[in-house]
């Protein structure tokens, strides 16, 4: 399938607490043809994240804010060189949190990603959404991030706004949404629910009207 292939290799949520709260984890990895310091590097060097990603302003250590451009910011709480970091993520009010964990795999490295969020049941819009509001986000983000990684140059982005709109964009972010879909209901959730979220999410990404 096309999100299994350029977005992420593995998706899951999952259920645990966090900060002593329960919480939903969206979860997903992919493994990358390069080295850890290189891909450290592609994920951490603000001269860096705009060429698959987007600019990044702040003070990026631990302890430190950072800001990218028209999205989330909030401050960096983990920060190991190679192995990994965590982030606030603040958006449109609300706050949730990401961690990136590296992990070599013989000639490859392995990017994890979790993205954690409290489990409020009067959260509409994760019951209109469910987990793939975050899951197709973080698949484009794999995306770029792998095109960056297997060229090593900068995405053309100008490009990829006109692959979004056209057909094969609609088509990977219709195969993310229901992949993510595929994920929740492994998690527990009624297929029909499940399903009739992703569709919602899809129809978003793509400009659509709602099913």
């Amino acid at each position: 399938m096309i999100a299994n292939a350029i977005g992420a290799e593995f998706r899951a949520l999952v259920e645990r607490e966090h900060q002593g709260k329960p919480a939903r984890v969206v979860v997903a990895y992919r493994d990358y043809d390069t080295t850890a310091e290189d891909l450290w590097d592609a994920l951490t060097n603000p001269e860096r994240i705009p060429r698959w990603f987007a600019p990044v302003e702040g003070d990026l250590r631990l302890g430190g804010r950072y800001q990218v451009k028209g999205n989330a910011g909030g401050a960096i709480t983990r920060c190991d060189p190679n192995e990994g970091f965590d982030i606030d993520w603040e958006f449109g009010g609300g706050k949730s949190w990401v961690t990136v964990r590296l992990e070599p795999k013989g000639e490859q490295t392995r990017l994890a990603l979790e993205h954690i969020m409290w489990a409020d049941d009067a959260d509409q819009h994760w019951k209109q959404f469910g987990p793939a509001a975050v899951g197709v986000g973080w698949d484009l983000s794999f995306l770029g991030l792998g095109l960056h990684i297997e060229t090593g140059e900068p995405v053309d982005m100008e490009g990829v706004n006109g692959w979004s709109s056209g057909d094969q964009g609609k088509a990977f972010m219709k195969a993310s949404a229901a992949a993510w879909g595929r994920a929740h209901i492994a998690c527990g959730e009624d297929p029909d629910v499940a399903s009739a979220m992703a569709a919602r999410t899809a129809a978003f990404y793509c400009g659509e009207a709602a099913p």
